[in-house]
């Protein structure tokens, strides 16, 4: 099973145990324990638990990002499972420095198109890629190891597409 496929799965359990933290506020540590005991990869596990917590962590910070994009009547209507995986991917954007940014939003995409709505992909993508163009304005987008090598890669190959 590759790499890949394998971190898709650890992010469905970490969109699983954020959406029961939702619904029900208390604490949760049985599902988590419960979901996350499927994970045999000490790394990955230990990325879902940190994934988990950033967005537990910086919640009001993330959700202040998704609005400067929609206004407040989008806000309320955007499904639940939608706000938790941009939430998602805008952690991993900013807090999770080695996982580049093509990755983080072509997984919350992927996994919109697995358990939303039709149109979630689509517009998860406008958001998140909004969203990156704004860290990235800001001078704010803190990637290394892989997340730096392929940011220097997709600069250095739009410069030759001009």
């Amino acid at each position: 099973m590759s790499q890949m496929f394998k971190r898709r799965i650890v992010r469905e359990k970490v969109l699983q145990v954020l959406y029961a933290y939702e619904l029900n506020s208390q604490d949760n540590n049985l599902i988590q324990e419960e979901l996350f005991s499927e994970i045999t990869v000490e790394a990955d596990k230990q990325f879902a638990y940190d994934l988990v917590n950033r967005v537990k962590i910086y919640h009001s910070d993330l959700d202040s990002k998704i609005k400067a994009r929609v206004d407040n009547w989008e806000m309320n209507r955007i499904a639940l499972i939608d706000k938790i995986l941009l939430r998602m991917g805008i952690c991993e954007l900013l807090y999770f420095p080695d996982i580049p940014p093509k990755v983080s939003i072509n997984e919350a995409i992927e996994i919109a198109k697995i358990y939303s709505t039709a149109g979630s992909g689509k517009f998860i993508n406008g958001i998140l890629d909004a969203i990156l163009s704004e860290i990235k304005s800001e001078g704010k987008l803190n990637k290394s190891g892989r997340g730096l090598v392929e940011e220097t890669i997709s600069k250095t190959s739009h410069k030759h597409d001009h």
